[in-house]
């Protein structure tokens, strides 16, 4: 019977036992609910506070116009950084830097390559001897560069060497308010700086052809300083370059990446594209195209996914339409398996020749 008694108080004793494991089973499967449930108010506090900022950028662009400087300049973004912008030899043959200063208070840098074919002669020169150099024969590009970085930038390193190479002399400069320039960035800003460096390189070069050569946002300020030229001077650069260009900003704005998200929202056109006018951005190639007489050549690879070709395309026909001499216009475009995208066109092997063939510098 104590037997029986036993094993009966054991197996009750195992009843219990699993009566406990269950409850507190439950009682852990409750806390867990109730964890989950403490996180849905986070969760739709967090996504209403995103919701809220999403809804909130347009208007404030709006009300706040000088906002869009800071994406569209991308002048704080100084990439590549730890980088001596006033020793190029760090990272190119035959460059120095320079510094011009293009009026009251502000100063740009700039890096002057001289052509591959007088690199050894190059060697240990001073600026002297750099600022004499430009009245030999070769020609004269004066670089400009996209937004975002300095004239360190790894592509437009690519740059100075392979056209460099190719016996062009390339003033890069950076803008006021990149790299080491002083002064803040504007659209009329950049159009000074470029044009005070066109009269400095022009003052010494001779006879030799002097180029705008622009890349990405620096087409717009290509041809906004071609256009300011000829219409206030009279005097032509020699010929425009542009290289992954734009029709104007406000139609790019609408095609970049970033806006991607905002292009269906009510009001996109009126609340962003429209504000870019407000904030003094509108660097217009495609009406600055119909004045321009030189010689033009747009370059735009297949695969740009920042600005798509068939903006350069629609620039080259508005230009093409408006000229009178239709030999002076070209478009060429860089096939899809090259792989140049935006930034890499430079990269192309085959540029200089088709740059000196359209220049009839061959």
């Amino acid at each position: 019977m104590r037997r029986r008694g036993e094993r009966g108080g054991g197996g009750g004793g195992g009843g219990g036992d699993g009566d406990n494991g269950r409850e507190e089973g439950r009682t852990g499967a409750a806390r867990r609910e109730r964890g989950r449930l403490a996180w849905c108010p986070r969760l739709r506090t967090l996504l209403l506070d995103l919701l809220l900022i999403y809804i909130s950028v347009p208007f404030l662009i709006r009300l706040f116009p000088v906002l869009l400087t800071k994406f569209v300049f991308l002048n704080f973004l100084a990439f590549p950084f730890f980088v001596d912008l006033r020793r190029p030899e760090l990272l190119l043959n035959n460059t120095i830097s320079l510094y011009l200063p293009t009026e009251p208070g502000v100063t740009v840098g700039i890096w002057h390559t001289v052509p591959g074919s007088r690199g050894a002669e190059a060697q240990g020169k001073d600026q002297r001897w750099y600022e004499e150099a430009l009245a030999d024969p070769h020609p004269v590009i004066i670089y400009l560069h996209g937004n975002g970085g300095t004239r360190a930038a790894s592509h437009r390193i690519q740059f100075l060497k392979t056209m460099g190479a190719a016996d062009f002399h390339i003033l890069a400069l950076d803008y006021r308010g990149y790299g080491d320039s002083s002064g803040h960035p504007t659209e009329s800003g950049f159009t000074t700086d470029v044009l005070a460096l066109y009269d400095w390189a022009k003052a010494r070069s001779g006879n030799s052809s002097i180029l705008f050569w622009g890349h990405s946002l620096g087409t717009g300020i290509a041809t906004n300083a071609a256009r300011k030229l000829q219409e206030e001077r009279g005097v032509q650069v020699d010929a425009v370059v542009l290289e992954s260009p734009y029709t104007n900003i406000r139609e790019a704005a609408a095609h970049i990446p970033i806006t991607k998200i905002y292009r269906q929202f009510p009001g996109f056109g009126y609340l962003i594209l429209d504000s870019l006018a407000l904030g003094n951005m509108v660097f217009p190639s495609d009406e600055n195209v119909k004045v321009l007489a030189c010689p033009l050549l747009i370059l735009h690879a297949e695969d740009d996914t920042v600005l798509p070709p068939h903006l350069g395309r629609k620039l080259f026909e508005t230009a093409r339409s408006a000229y009178k001499d239709k030999t002076k216009v070209k478009f060429i475009t860089f096939p899809e398996k090259l792989g140049l995208g935006h930034d890499y066109i430079s990269f192309n092997p085959e540029l200089p020749t088709l740059v000196q063939d359209f220049l009839n510098m061959k």
